[in-house]
């Protein structure tokens, strides 16, 4: 990420009906000093535990090696002796897509067997010049490679065979949805909203393709997106100033900060409040029996409870699941929605010790709002790729 930029990076994955565990595997790791994200979405060979561990050990090779700039090849023929061989197929592979990028733009792509990635500029699709590779112990096996420069505003789009097979043998789906009907799907979803975020987009497409397979998905469908981009910040403020004489920088921060505001804390709302003259109204549309209702506040996107609606923040992002349709709305659930769809997550936290948190009856990790938001800043960096921020007052 620089200041003109930031790698937004998000995926979407469905299990095959019947399946527990998903043969699909989405791996990101942020390499922070030299500015690169490697991503990589593998599809292990059938589906179920066997082909997740396949995957994810493709994957994970397929990281390693990226990080380290190995040759395509080399990386390429390592992978592949590796893996086992599948004893009815002869088949000793998963399938790969690697995208390495970097905050100025430069793109290395390392494709085998997965559907071919769309690279669009804004709604438009940009081909790509690749370059075919052969091993020589695996002369069956064709490795494409690919260099460019990504542009602000560019996403790149990869999926799963269980993305462009979804629907086959469906009328009018004869042979799947195919590649030109899913790039059609991007555009259009694209148009229809412009600034849509990875997170959202990989969502979109997963969902038509599980409505082309009937709501039962024949294969594994996993979708990777990647929005090169202007970084979308967000203020999170909790907990009041050690020194009530710094009252005033909460309020100027909500004046003047130039993107998204949540505010968590009762005491920290009234505060910002007080000062500013807005008042805080009580949300009582949805509530839910374990977190404690939001309100609203002028110029705030969202004002919730502090430390215990925190304290689930952080459990919903260390479950790794924070787009389950299933869970139950409440204040936590959207303020991680606020964050993930953000770039850089700014925390100012105050250490004025809370009252209300020394009985002795409530947990002693709800009163360590610091060591929260510094689990929640990690968890964020290194799981969901953000940046964070964290400045104690």
């Amino acid at each position: 990420m620089t200041g003109e930029s930031f790698i937004d990076v998000d995926f979407c994955r469905q299990a095959k009906a019947g399946q527990v565990v998903a043969g699909d595997v989405f791996l990101s790791r942020k390499i922070k000093e030299e500015g690169r994200i490697i991503t990589v979405l593998s599809d292990g060979l059938g589906s179920g535990v066997k082909a997740g561990v396949l995957a994810n050990l493709t994957a994970t090779m397929a990281l390693r090696y990226t990080s380290a700039f190995v040759d395509v090849r080399q990386s390429a023929k390592t992978i592949m002796d590796t893996l086992p061989v599948c004893e009815q197929r002869k088949i000793s592979y998963s399938t790969f897509t690697i995208v390495d990028l970097d905050e100025d733009g430069k793109t290395r792509v390392i494709e085998h067997g997965n559907p071919p990635l769309v690279l669009l500029r804004g709604p438009t699709p940009v081909p790509i010049e690749r370059a075919s590779l052969t091993l020589d112990t695996w002369k069956d096996r064709v490795i494409h490679y690919s260099e460019f420069d990504t542009q602000p505003g560019d996403r790149i789009v990869f999926f799963s065979d269980g993305v462009s097979q979804s629907g086959l043998g469906r009328a009018g789906l004869p042979l799947g949805w195919g590649q030109d009907r899913v790039t059609d799907f991007l555009q259009r979803q694209i148009s229809a909203e412009h600034e849509i975020s990875s997170r959202e987009l990989s969502r979109q497409l997963v969902a038509e393709a599980l409505a082309n397979d009937g709501r039962a998905a024949k294969d594994d469908i996993t979708c990777g997106a990647i929005y090169y981009r202007r970084p979308r910040p967000l203020l999170v403020i909790t907990g009041p100033p050690f020194s009530k004489d710094r009252d005033g920088e909460l309020a100027e921060l909500v004046q003047t900060f130039a993107g998204k505001i949540a505010i968590c804390g009762g005491t920290t709302a009234g505060i910002v409040s007080r000062l500013l003259g807005r008042p805080a109204t009580m949300d009582l549309a949805n509530l839910d029996p374990e977190i404690p209702p939001p309100a609203v506040m002028e110029g705030v996107n969202l004002v919730t409870e502090g430390t215990v609606t925190l304290a689930r923040v952080s459990e919903i992002l260390e479950r790794g699941n924070p787009g389950d349709p299933h869970q139950r709305r409440n204040p936590a659930t959207d303020l991680v929605s606020l964050m993930l769809q953000s770039d850089i997550v700014e925390f100012v936290v105050g250490t004025r010790i809370n009252e209300a948190h020394q009985d002795p009856n409530i947990p002693v990790e709800l009163d360590l709002r610091r060591n929260i938001i510094r689990k929640i800043a990690l968890l964020l960096e290194t799981r969901y790729l953000k940046e964070t921020r964290v400045r104690f007052i």
